[in-house]
């Protein structure tokens, strides 16, 4: 797909590290300015800075994505200062420690729901009516493999990211036809710090943010008549199964 350089915006949520940290960076290293959106102002400028863009072209927004007027507040803001959007990645999620359904509380089963499917849902509903008036434009949705493997103890994620992955077919056929790419990204275990210190785990054998990266600019750049709907990524060597010394 053709963008116009400098000129082209990409809004990366969960920008403030991890995952939505390098896929900052890799769009501002192929041209793109960009909006980074997540919760602490402290992460948020040190991606600013690892993406080497000046302020007028990495707009930074403080946001919580599970108020109710986070996804309004946070499209408004980024369309204010750039006046256009051509790539949305949503990447912020959540989940609590595994839980037993019985177990789990409303607030974090809400919390989940929020910010895994119905914030990406708003702000790829707002992005659709900009990028269609355009005729093109990418929304790239980051889920997880607990959509396929349903985990127990993850049973509120795994609704939540299945749903994510279904939503993605869904809006693809809608929106095909105006130029849009629609597209989801399963990975498997990623070494960030969302995944705590787990002796059973070989952290070497996981995924890097930067092969989720990769992956989102394989669709950027993919052709504008071909759109990848769907890539799983896994990590060549099963980390429960590699050797963790």
């Amino acid at each position: 797909m053709a963008y116009e350089n400098d000129k082209s915006v990409a809004l990366v949520t969960g920008a403030g590290r991890g995952i939505g940290r390098a896929v900052a960076i890799a769009l501002a290293q192929h041209g793109f300015s960009v909006c980074l959106a997540a919760r602490t102002r402290d992460e948020l400028e040190e991606t600013r800075r690892l993406t080497d863009l000046p302020a007028k072209r990495s707009l930074i927004v403080l946001i919580d994505l599970a108020a109710d007027d986070g996804p309004q507040a946070l499209f408004d803001t980024a369309i204010e200062h750039f006046g256009r959007l051509d790539v949305l990645v949503n990447n912020a999620g959540w989940a609590p420690p595994r839980t037993e359904l019985s177990k789990i509380s409303a607030a974090d089963q809400d919390r989940i729901i929020a910010l895994n499917l119905r914030a990406p849902i708003a702000l790829a509903r707002m992005a659709a009516r900009v990028m269609a008036r355009a005729g093109s434009g990418a929304i790239i949705n980051v889920a997880s493999n607990s959509a396929r493997t349903t985990p127990a103890g993850e049973a509120v994620y795994a609704a939540s990211k299945a749903g994510l992955v279904a939503f993605t077919h869904a809006s693809f056929a809608e929106l095909r036809h105006h130029g849009i790419k629609v597209s989801v990204i399963v990975p498997g275990l990623v070494d960030t710090s969302l995944i705590p210190p787990n002796k059973r785990l070989s952290r070497a054998a996981m995924l890097r943010p930067d092969d989720v990266a990769g992956a989102v600019m394989l669709i950027v750049k993919s052709p504008r008549h071909a759109c990848p709907v769907e890539i799983a990524l896994e990590p060549q060597i099963d980390p429960l199964r590699a050797k963790t010394n």
